[in-house]
């Protein structure tokens, strides 16, 4: 007989629910995307529906599935399944989960799944705790991080683990995700809303491959709408400002910064403007774009355009000295001018083969007179001057 009480607290606690939770697939057939490692084919596929998975480390941005396809595996396979936030648990909780697991072991009763969220949260010696339990296949892993694991991810727990890359959802994907939330009685079907396709389209095109920030968009359409009818100004109000993808401790960080300094090398004014936007549009820090921008005037343009050393010291200086906002019109100014200039690695090939004669080759003698004369003719030959 189904507990009447037990039924009615679910209902409850199902109501308060985000919609994105709510309408979470179950099974594999239901994820959305990611088909280049769900194939029907694909060794993760495989390993879930035989019941073979070994341990895994899940790595994507936002919304791409990673704790769904954790939850997946949790309703397809035979086992023990643990769910913690990586920064919510401690040493002690993963030593009592690895003993509990043991024991399960021992008893005959079946594998232990540990999902852990943000896994790149867990300090070296809560990863370290970890190493031997993974090793002996006593816990079987499962790690989703949108942090690079290769900075954020202890190597050796990385090494005993296969790694799955998500990508951003397309636009069609992300489509399919609202309109099965829209009709799904688990998610808004019971109010039979009547959605525009704009308004599906606008939260596709803007939801930036993350399906959790495109189902929240509808989800607050859905409760702050006044008729039954959801249109592309509804849709437009609900979804909000975009958040950059952006780390400034993480390695995102880096990807920028690389990407706007192979801009400007490519001489891609526009391309440049806008990696120097994102950074901007992310608070990343001023003074760090200054000082790459002043590396790479003397490092790729140099003597082609002495000036363009000129121009980065200037912006530097009204970096240290104004701040942002205003800033950024000195750095808009100097990554146009570092695009548009021509370029010459001659000063830094240069260098870098007489440091490395100074390094590997017989040392000669500076001569202790001071006479012009006496200096030693250096036979090697840096930088022509023809």
């Amino acid at each position: 007989m189904p507990d009447l009480f037990f039924e009615e607290v679910r209902a409850q606690l199902d109501l308060v629910r985000p919609l994105a939770d709510r309408v979470r697939p179950r099974d594999l057939d239901d994820i959305v995307g990611q088909t280049h490692i769900m194939g029907k084919d694909d060794l993760l596929r495989r390993m879930i529906t035989g019941d073979t998975l070994t341990s895994i480390i899940f790595w994507g941005p936002p919304g791409t599935g990673k704790t769904t396809l954790a939850y997946v595996i949790s309703n397809e396979t035979n086992g023990h399944f643990e769910s913690f936030n990586a920064a919510m648990v401690g040493v002690a909780d993963i030593r009592r989960i690895i003993e509990q697991a043991r024991t399960r072991i021992e008893q005959n009763e079946g594998r232990t799944y540990l999902f852990l969220d943000e896994i790149h949260r867990f300090s070296r010696s809560q990863q370290d705790v970890l190493l031997e339990a993974v090793e002996q296949g006593i816990v079987i892993l499962i790690g989703a991080t949108t942090e690079n694991p290769a900075y954020s991810v202890n190597n050796s727990l990385i090494s005993r683990s296969t790694l799955f890359q998500l990508e951003p959802l397309s636009e069609t994907e992300v489509t399919e995700v609202l309109h099965r939330a829209i009709v799904d009685k688990k998610g808004l079907g019971s109010l039979q809303l009547q959605v525009s396709e704009e308004a599906i389209s606008h939260w596709a095109s803007h939801a930036d491959g993350d399906a959790r920030r495109a189902l929240n968009a509808l989800e607050i359409a859905a409760g702050s709408s006044t008729t039954e009818e959801i249109d592309l100004e509804v849709a437009q109000q609900s979804m909000q400002k975009k958040a950059v993808r952006y780390d400034r401790h993480g390695d995102g960080h880096f990807d920028h910064a690389s990407a706007l300094i192979k801009s400007v090398r490519a001489s891609d004014t526009n391309g440049a403007l806008y990696w120097l936007a994102c950074m901007l549009e992310a608070s990343e820090d001023p003074r760090f774009i200054a000082r790459r921008m002043s590396i790479f005037a003397s490092e790729d343009i140099g003597l082609a355009d002495p000036r363009a050393l000129e121009q980065a010291a200037a912006a530097w200086a009204i970096v240290e000295r104004v701040g942002m906002p205003e800033c950024q019109l000195a750095l808009s100014q100097l990554v146009i001018y570092l695009s548009s200039a021509p370029k010459s690695r001659d000063a830094c090939d240069a260098i870098a083969q007489a440091r490395a004669d100074v390094r590997n080759c017989k040392t000669v003698i500076a001569p202790s007179d001071h006479d012009p004369e006496s200096l030693p003719k250096i036979q090697a030959k840096y930088y022509d001057q023809g």
